[in-house]
């Protein structure tokens, strides 16, 4: 009996062990091994932060300049966090993320990040006092949720919009709670409030309290404030 022809599911992969795990038929010893570096990460991810907190985690794009007034944002939303006593945790890398953790740092507050491991290499930012690289972006989500209290969201991509509605995702299904998500940046975010108005409120996939998940605010200390008041 021949054996069946490996396929791989989805697109190409610049990673080997990635392109492992897509094959088709899968081998017991490679499913073993994949999750043993799984759980090696997503321990070595919770020791490394165990001490840490309160944080808050601040989601923004990689790509903002620094001559952006999204990036001077960041600054000034990381300084109002260190100085009312918060942790600041980041995806770890450039832009938002940096100029977030260098307001922390500037101000004297606590910096980290989860940096992820991308094709075209993203290194840390330099402004964090602790830091990892993962390789699993779910691990990385997990550790940007599992060690805050709150979420302060500047201007992203899919990224940043991935990590926005997971996080909703874990609220909407009382996963977790008392979690505010705070969206910031001016003239940024009215298209997508809209669309949760005009097309999922409307259709009834979210039900208008789904909407109330998410709140806004126009300046840092606004931000704080409203996660003081709701996490107490």
């Amino acid at each position: 009996m021949t054996e069946p022809e490996e396929t791989v599911w989805g697109k190409a992969t610049r990673s080997v062990r990635t392109e492992k795990y897509l094959r088709r038929p899968s081998r017991l010893w490679d499913n073993l091994y994949r999750t043993h570096l799984i759980a090696t990460e997503f321990l070595r991810g919770s020791f490394t932060f165990r001490n840490e907190g309160p944080c808050v985690t601040v989601f923004g794009s990689a790509r903002i300049p620094e001559d952006h007034p999204f990036y001077t944002l960041g600054i000034d939303v990381g300084s109002a966090l260190a100085k009312n006593g918060y942790t600041v945790m980041t995806g770890g890398g450039p832009g938002v993320m940096e100029a977030v953790n260098r307001g922390a740092k500037e101000a004297g507050g606590r910096s980290l990040g989860c940096n992820i491991k991308l094709p075209h290499e993203q290194l840390h930012n330099p402004y964090l006092d602790k830091w990892i690289t993962f390789h699993h972006f779910f691990i990385r989500k997990v550790m940007l949720v599992k060690h805050s209290c709150a979420f302060i969201v500047l201007p992203g991509g899919f990224g940043t919009l991935d990590e926005v509605f997971e996080t909703a995702t874990l609220i909407q299904t009382k996963t977790i709670q008392r979690f505010p998500i705070i969206l910031m940046g001016d003239g940024f975010w009215p298209e997508l409030y809209d669309f949760m108005d005009k097309a999922l409120v409307t259709n009834e996939t979210i039900s208008g309290n789904d909407r109330s998940i998410f709140f806004t605010a126009r300046e840092p200390d606004e931000a704080v404030q409203l996660i003081q008041n709701i996490t107490g």
